[in-house]
């Protein structure tokens, strides 16, 4: 008896495993995708896009062949895929184990064209088994761009907004060469392509048509992501810098700029820019001359880094950092210093900087003064602050401050950081202390446009 149902038992295996290892055949057989449409974000001509994936499963009890997994764009499609391990516009007789899946991965290259707007890619994979056949939609946007690598301009270099401009190896501006951009261009920059400036940089955007910088990767996973690029650079011979309504994004180090001006100006003017979203500083400056107005500088991992002296000058700037879904606030918005170390040598410079109905703060991190600093030495040194909010646990010593609040909430309009919205306008209820707490300055328009009135709110934004 205990022979028969060992002769039972051994008979079930065999036939459940002869059963997995056979093939259905049935036209009834049953197969899912993980999507029915594959999209991607917009992608450059000839750059290619990053790989997305889906998966076909097998919900049967027995192995599942397909006779052809096709493009049906053929080899001529934009769309590249990879079936399981194996490459190519058609792959055929793939198999799926019994109640399990494989990857298709696609990757999409924009075909050349005349068009200056962004163009529908259209295509799909056919998936056939058991004389059925199952589609899955492929769709992307093409942009056609002026691509340059590793390029050093020269000269007096002109660029205009018909096509978006991609950067790979990075950018030179030469010594003595001017590069000017017009309001509406986009500049877009691969994750090894740093804008050098030994020259000059001429930016003129508007409010409705602002510049911006930002990476070249446009997909949904890396169009927020900071540090996707290096930066913009102001080197030490570079000269009279200007950048008007400029947005500048997603980089590992905003703006960097290094030695003072030869000229009777400042190396580098902001007017009307933001910048966000930087992974390390927002603003830089070594020992140089940067002025600044009507900015945002917002949710960088050190907004603002004054160091190794240097003359500077910011009025209505909103320089605000949160905790974000990418960079965590741990340090000041404002670092002020006159030193830096050097080969474990201490130097100093002189420092003069000028701070005017501008607001520093932060939340939701670990920093409980906003604004530091730093002096080290005897030598020239002046900080002021007049007409400002800010954040401080301590009293700042080496700095006046005039007419200022501190610790009063900024009541910015809306903050919500799981959904990566930060809106640095002001609250109408209640009202936000920062309305109608500043003094008049020369500068009288927001960085909406919107004109300032004879008492002007704190920060980059007029209410």
């Amino acid at each position: 008896m205990h022979h028969l149902k060992y002769l039972i038992f051994l008979t079930a295996i065999l036939f459940f495993s002869c059963k997995k290892d056979s093939f259905t055949t049935s036209p009834d057989a049953r197969l899912y995708t993980s999507i029915d449409t594959l999209s991607f974000d917009t992608v450059f001509t000839t750059a290619g896009s990053v790989t997305q994936s889906f998966k076909i499963f097998n919900n049967n009890n027995e192995k599942l062949r397909l006779s052809q997994v096709k493009l049906s764009g053929g080899p001529s499609s934009p769309f590249k895929m990879n079936v399981d391990g194996t490459s190519g516009a058609e792959v055929n007789n793939v198999e799926i184990n019994a109640n399990d899946s494989i990857y298709v991965f696609v990757q999409v290259n924009g075909h050349t064209s005349d068009s200056t707007l962004p163009y529908l890619l259209n295509d799909s994979i056919q998936i056939s088994y058991n004389g059925n056949q199952k589609i899955v939609q492929l769709q992307a946007y093409g942009q056609n761009a002026i691509f340059l690598k590793n390029k050093k301009l020269t000269g007096n270099v002109n660029w205009n907004n018909k096509l978006p401009y991609v950067i790979i190896g990075g950018i030179q501006i030469d010594t003595n060469a001017t590069l000017s951009i017009s309001a509406g261009t986009k500049i877009f920059l691969h994750a090894d392509a740093p804008f050098l400036v030994d020259g000059t940089l001429k930016v003129t955007g508007t409010k409705e048509e602002p510049v911006i910088f930002s990476g070249d990767r446009l997909d949904a996973d890396y169009k927020n992501l900071p540090a996707s690029w290096p930066g913009i650079f102001f080197r030490n011979t570079s000269e009279n810098n200007s950048l008007k309504h400029t947005i500048i994004k997603n980089a590992y180090q905003g703006i960097i700029a290094q030695d003072l001006s030869t000229t009777a100006g400042p190396k580098v003017t902001l007017s009307q820019c933001i910048l966000d979203n930087i992974y390390d500083a927002g603003i830089l400056g070594i020992n140089t001359n940067i002025y600044a107005d009507n900015s945002l500088i917002s949710n960088c991992g050190s907004n603002v880094q004054l160091q190794a002296g240097g003359d500077y000058r910011f009025i209505n700037c909103t320089i605000a950092s949160y905790n974000t879904i990418y960079i965590i606030h741990k340090n000041p918005v404002l670092q002020l210093s006159n030193s830096a170390t050097q080969n474990g040598t201490l130097f100093t410079a002189p420092l003069k900087a000028f701070f005017q109905n501008c607001i520093f703060w932060g939340e939701g991190g670990t920093v409980a003064d906003e604004v530091t600093i730093d002096k080290q030495g005897s030598g020239p040194f002046s900080v002021s602050f007049d007409h400002v909010l800010y954040k401080s646990k301590d009293e700042l010593a080496n700095a006046t401050f005039i007419s200022s609040l501190k610790n009063e909430d900024p009541m910015f309009d809306s903050i919500n950081i799981s959904k990566n919205i930060f809106d640095f306008h002001f609250n109408k209820n209640p009202a936000s202390p920062a309305v109608n707490a500043g003094t008049a300055t020369p500068f009288v328009y927001d960085l909406d446009d919107k004109k300032r009135d004879a008492t002007p709110d704190l920060g980059c934004y007029q209410r």
